[in-house]
């Protein structure tokens, strides 16, 4: 340092000591949110300035989501917590406060509906998906070979008519079992079955698509809406405990971190940036925040919300002079202090 008068450390100290002072006066009450206020404005109007492209590139938001979305290692006690968390709400007492058209009314459900409905395609693929199903199959098989067996033997008109009948009939499905007749028809029927079954299916599904019109499907919609709009949520959540629902929760968590790590997670994002860059990366930041609804009053009330509170703490814990006296010091500790001092 330069050679100066034995009087400018004291000089800078105090200077720094009065600088500190200023700005801390400055970091509460009325004079931080006229702070915060002017600084906004100038923010935004460098906004209206900036283009989105120039601020942040699209690689640079890719790099983001790799890092804090995938690749950034999950403490193990974030499945405890959102298990705990989600219990919580299940047992909270607005759960049995609330009915079901509190959340979503008639009007809205209607609505859903409708745009279902329009998805015409994708209900002929559900309904032909179903209909080829083996399991399904199979359940026809059975439901067919059964409900005929109990027909000849028990359901038959013939049977129930005339006296005698229905007993030689049971005492022949008795012979048959022990002589094998009745395993050599069960084998036969539905060998017929399995081939006739493809017909019958296409019949099935034919029927169904006839059957399922529009206004049949809104009909079973509507009505079954009228058997849940009065119900409480904690009634259409009866038999999901407290250790199932933390199972669920768990599992949707093993289930994220394991899909966030898939080409397919990544394809998406990537996919979803470039068309906001498609959009707006020659647009400026302020019209991006304009058209997702972040304008000056939004910023300005989250500010009031949280800023002067923030600042009353860190003010009470000594952190802000701290702060303020390291940002500060290195220049009243300078030659370029001492020598507008000296």
């Amino acid at each position: 340092m330069t050679d100066t008068n034995a009087s400018s450390p004291e000089v800078l100290e105090k200077l720094l000591d009065a600088h500190v002072k200023f700005e801390l006066e400055r970091l509460k009450g009325d004079d931080f949110m006229r702070f915060l206020e002017a600084e906004l404005d100038e923010l935004l109007a460098l906004n209206d300035r900036v283009l989105l492209s120039r601020l942040v590139s699209k690689e640079q938001v890719m790099g983001v989501i790799q890092r804090t979305v995938v690749e950034l290692e999950m403490n193990a006690g974030i499945p405890e917590l959102a298990a705990d968390t989600a219990t919580a709400i299940l047992n909270a007492p607005i759960q049995s406060q609330t009915r079901v058209k509190d959340l979503i009314n008639k009007q809205q459900v209607v609505s859903f509906f409708e745009e279902i409905m329009e998805l015409k395609e994708h209900r002929e693929r559900l309904i032909s998906g179903i209909m080829s199903h083996p399991v399904y199959q199979e359940m026809v098989s059975n439901i067919v070979y059964h409900g005929l067996i109990n027909y000849l033997y028990e359901d038959n008109a013939l049977s129930k008519k005339v006296p005698g009948v229905g007993s030689v009939m049971k005492l022949g499905k008795k012979m048959a079992s022990r002589s094998g007749l009745d395993e050599s028809f069960e084998r036969r029927f539905k060998a017929w079955l399995s081939s006739s079954l493809p017909g019958l299916i296409s019949r099935s599904e034919a029927f169904l698509h006839r059957a399922l019109t529009d206004g049949e499907l809104k009909d079973t919609v509507m009505s079954a809406w009228t058997t849940v709009e009065d119900r409480k949520i904690s009634e259409l959540s009866e038999g999901l405990g407290d250790i199932e629902l933390q199972e669920f929760v768990v599992l949707g968590y093993d289930f994220w971190l394991r899909f966030r790590k898939t080409p397919y997670f990544m394809a998406c994002c990537e996919a979803a940036v470039d068309h906001i860059y498609s959009q707006y990366g020659d647009e400026t930041i302020g019209t991006l925040l304009g058209d997702i609804g972040v304008t000056r009053g939004v910023m300005l009330a989250e500010l009031e919300a949280f800023g002067p509170k923030l600042m009353e703490i860190l003010d009470e814990e000594g952190f802000l002079e701290a702060a303020l006296r390291r940002r500060l010091s290195a220049f009243y500790h300078s030659e370029e202090a001492a020598k507008v001092v000296g």
